[in-house]
């Protein structure tokens, strides 16, 4: 093949890769982002398709959603998911489970570690904190949780003047590493992998929480052949160890 004819092909063949390649937009809960972070470069390496994140607390994204804003794909709690199935914005076809969350006490590195085996051994390192990080109730699943379980322990009016309610999202954890929090309440996928913070434990039995996080496409996506794709490709056996690392076991 002559020079120019091999130079007309390549472009051929580079218009032909940039027209079937895509963006895809991905709203996203806190949770999954540093499962994300590892992961995309390998999908967009795989398929020539670009991923922009787009991240913020649970409330934040139903409000956008319902504001009429739009994305590619949705990552949230499976049971948001299925409710915005019902309401046909996302296509269940697509849904998928990417891992199960339990929400950790974590500490400055290098701090003692409290007990909280128990529940009343729990809400006696509560008690005996000088500060208490976690999520705003009302804006994400372990922050309306966290909520609960200071009600159901009976230190509500305790607790308020020594908590701070900050999202993961906008530095609560980092609180805990900067000792200006005590103790730190999250998911374990937003506390793993923090410099300066280590994990003392899950929530005692009796106030624990589980939160399945699974994604799904959206109906009339700009992308929905990409979109589907992305989700299964998040989902795959051989990415499992990777969501492992970050705090996720398998979905049930």
């Amino acid at each position: 093949m002559r020079l120019s004819e091999l130079i007309a092909l390549s472009a051929a063949m580079g218009i032909s890769m940039s027209a079937s390649a895509a963006e895809i937009q991905v709203m996203s809960g806190g949770a999954p982002k540093e499962v994300f972070t590892l992961l995309t470069p390998k999908f967009e390496q795989q398929t020539g398709n670009k991923v922009k994140f787009n991240y913020a607390v649970i409330t934040a994204i139903r409000e956008k959603l319902a504001a009429g804003e739009r994305a590619d794909v949705l990552i949230l709690p499976v049971p948001v998911l299925d409710a915005l199935a019902k309401e046909g914005k996302v296509r269940p076809d697509t849904r998928t489970a990417f891992g199960t969350l339990g929400i950790s006490v974590a500490v400055k590195d290098g701090a003692p570690k409290p007990d909280i085996s128990t529940k009343e051994k729990f809400k006696a390192a509560l008690l005996a904190a000088k500060s208490v990080v976690h999520a705003t109730p009302g804006q994400t699943p372990s922050g309306n949780h966290m909520a609960k379980v200071i009600n159901e322990l009976g230190i509500a009016d305790a607790m308020k003047p020594k908590t701070i309610h900050k999202p993961a999202l906008a530095g609560g954890v980092q609180l805990v590493a900067s000792g200006e929090a005590e103790l730190g309440i999250y998911p374990a996928s937003e506390v793993a992998g923090v410099k300066g913070v280590v994990i003392v434990g899950p929530l005692p039995q009796g106030l624990d929480l589980t939160i399945v996080y699974g994604g799904a496409a959206m109906t009339g996506g700009a992308a929905p052949d990409a979109a589907a794709a992305f989700v299964k490709f998040m989902a795959a056996p051989e990415n499992r160890e990777v969501w492992k690392e970050a705090g996720f076991e398998p979905p049930h």
